[in-house]
């Protein structure tokens, strides 16, 4: 399981990174989630300019095995969209971290660090296995 130690990660399989120099944040779901779900087939996107609170869902993935909700790991309001996920879903597949699913300006950036850091997500999502 690959896993970026400047992430965090929701107890859902999402990863937020910090963009400090935009104020921004990015969000995408986890390579274990991906491998979890193996080849995707589908991504829904959220509205630009929807404001979510942290919890909340934002779009969901599927895949040849399974649908999977994904929630927003943070209070905010979405700033951008990846726009080719929909013809491509399968761009997560090939690289989890780089294939993020939005962009997001915190409204509480004290959430982050309430986050797992990457350890401590290996270390749950390696209990969920047993």
């Amino acid at each position: 399981m690959k896993t970026d130690l400047n992430a965090r990660y929701a107890k859902t399989h999402e990863w937020v990174r910090m963009e400090a120099a935009r104020g921004e944040a990015v969000v995408g779901i986890t390579d274990h989630a991906q491998s979890q779900l193996s080849d995707l087939v589908y991504v829904e996107l959220p509205p630009v300019g929807k404001s979510l609170k942290q919890g909340e869902t934002f779009g969901v993935v599927e895949s040849v095995k399974a649908a999977s909700d994904l929630y927003m790991p943070m209070d905010g309001t979405i700033t951008a969209v990846n726009t080719a996920l929909p013809d491509e879903p399968g761009l997560i597949n090939q690289d989890a971290f780089a294939a993020w699913i939005l962009k997001f300006k915190p409204s509480n950036p004290a959430q982050f660090d309430a986050l797992m850091d990457a350890a401590a997500y290996e270390a749950f999502a390696a209990s969920e296995e047993h």
